[in-house]
C-alpha cells in the first residue's frame, strides 16, 4: 500500500541569472556613458605656453623655446550641451525652431547626468531608459534635420541598447524601485 500524503515540492520561480547579468551590464554601460555625456557638456579645452622640456636631461630647455599645451578642464561656466558647430547649423535650420534649440541646449547636460545616476543606483530603471530613449531620439531628430548620417547611425545604436535593457528589465535584481 502506497502513502498518499506525499508532497511533492512546489517550485518557486526561477531565477535566470544570465537575463540579470545580461540586464546588469546593459544598465551599467548605458549609466556610465550618459553620466560622461552629461560631465562632457562641462569640459572645455585652454591653451596654456609651457617651457619646452629637453629629453634628455628632464629641464627646460636652455634656449627658452615655449609650446603650446592643451589642459581640459571642467566647470559650470564651460558650459555647452550642444556644440558650437553644430548649434550654428542648428541655427539656419528652418525646421528647428529657436526657441526649442535655446530649451534643449540647457536641459541636455543635466539630463544625461540625471539618467545616468538614476540607472547607475537602480532608481526607475525603466523611466531612466525612457528618458534616454526620448534624448536619443530627439538627438536624432537634430542630426537628421543638419545632415550628418553617421551620428544618426551612432545613435541608432544607443536606441538598440536602450530597447534591449527595456526588454531585458524585468530580470532587473538591484534596484532601489523595482515597478519604475
Amino acid at each position: 500500500m502506497t502513502d498518499s500524503t506525499e508532497t511533492k515540492p512546489v517550485p518557486g520561480p526561477k531565477v535566470l541569472w544570465d537575463f540579470t547579468y545580461a540586464f546588469l551590464i546593459l544598465r551599467l554601460w548605458l549609466a556610465v556613458r550618459s553620466l560622461f555625456i552629461g560631465i562632457e557638456k562641462y569640459s572645455s579645452y585652454r591653451s596654456v605656453a609651457m617651457p619646452l622640456i629637453d629629453p634628455s636631461t628632464g629641464q627646460p630647455d636652455a634656449s627658452g623655446v615655449m609650446v603650446n599645451v592643451n589642459i581640459k578642464t571642467y566647470a559650470l561656466a564651460n558650459y555647452a550641451g550642444i556644440p558650437a558647430a553644430l548649434r550654428d547649423k542648428f541655427a539656419h535650420e528652418p525646421l528647428f525652431p529657436k526657441f526649442a534649440l535655446v530649451a534643449f541646449d540647457k536641459m541636455l547636460g543635466p539630463a544625461f547626468i540625471l539618467t545616468g545616476i538614476m540607472l547607475l543606483i537602480g532608481l526607475g530603471t525603466r523611466l531612466s531608459l525612457l528618458a534616454q530613449a526620448l534624448l536619443y531620439i530627439a538627438l536624432t531628430v537634430g542630426l537628421v534635420l543638419i545632415d550628418q548620417p553617421d551620428g544618426v547611425a551612432y545613435l541608432g545604436i544607443h536606441i538598440g541598447l536602450v530597447a534591449g535593457a527595456l526588454l531585458l528589465a524585468e530580470h532587473n535584481r538591484f534596484v532601489v524601485l523595482k515597478k519604475w
